[in-house]
């Protein structure tokens, strides 16, 4: 039987979505239901997410609720190249930097943003 700890260091699929009408950003895990959270920023969104996955995690826990693993990713190493016009990373790096993170982490945000539209 897995811990916690165990399940916390599995790596669920987190989506973010910016909010355009309230503001902010949502932050989901589609493979444990209802475990969803927001944040005014994409770092407090982030943070506020892995705060409600250990809670969802804990609660399924001690409600003897199935925790479903997530989906086989083995076949992707979560890493591509990609060849940009400089103008495209300039901006990029100048957006990020305004932002105050990393700039992969602001095109994982960008993607992850642009991908969820295309799901509806």
């Amino acid at each position: 039987m897995k811990t916690l700890d165990d399940y916390m260091q599995i790596s669920y699929r987190m989506e973010i979505v910016e909010d355009k009408q309230e503001g902010g950003f949502v932050v989901s895990f589609p493979e444990l239901p209802g475990c969803i959270t927001c944040g005014e920023t994409i770092e407090s969104a982030i943070a506020n997410a892995l705060d409600a996955k250990k809670a969802w995690l804990e609660a399924a826990l001690e409600q003897g609720i199935e925790i479903q693993q997530p989906d086989n990713l083995k076949e992707y190493s979560g890493q591509f190249k990609l060849r940009i016009p400089r103008s495209l990373h300039k901006s990029l790096a100048e957006h990020s930097k305004k932002e105050g993170i990393s700039m992969n982490q602001y095109c994982v945000y960008l993607l992850s943003r642009n991908d969820a539209m295309h799901m509806k």
